[in-house]
């Protein structure tokens, strides 16, 4: 039995794209954060709330695993806290 995965891409570059990923709550998901600009601040993505940090290589992918358990909406941003995104659980 395979389990059903959630696997959204985040496109870096100037922000996020999507700026807002909805999730359903209880399935596994993953971001997929691919980052396409130089811009310095855009080279981490961290979220206290969902416990990750991860650098951005420019034009590879960085896959981060999220907890579902919880419903809410949950903030992540750059380095520098200029640029957000969230997650939605619902």
């Amino acid at each position: 039995m395979t389990a059903e995965k959630q696997i959204v891409e985040v496109i870096v570059d100037k922000g996020y794209s999507p700026a807002t990923v909805e999730l359903k709550q209880g399935v596994p998901a993953e971001l997929h954060f691919k980052r396409t600009s130089e811009q310095g601040c855009l080279d981490v993505v961290h979220s206290n709330e969902l416990g990750f940090e991860e650098n951005l290589p420019v034009n590879e992918v960085k896959k981060v695993d999220l907890p579902t358990d919880k419903v809410g909406e949950f903030d992540f941003s750059c380095g520098m806290d200029m640029f957000h995104g969230k997650v939605v659980i619902q």
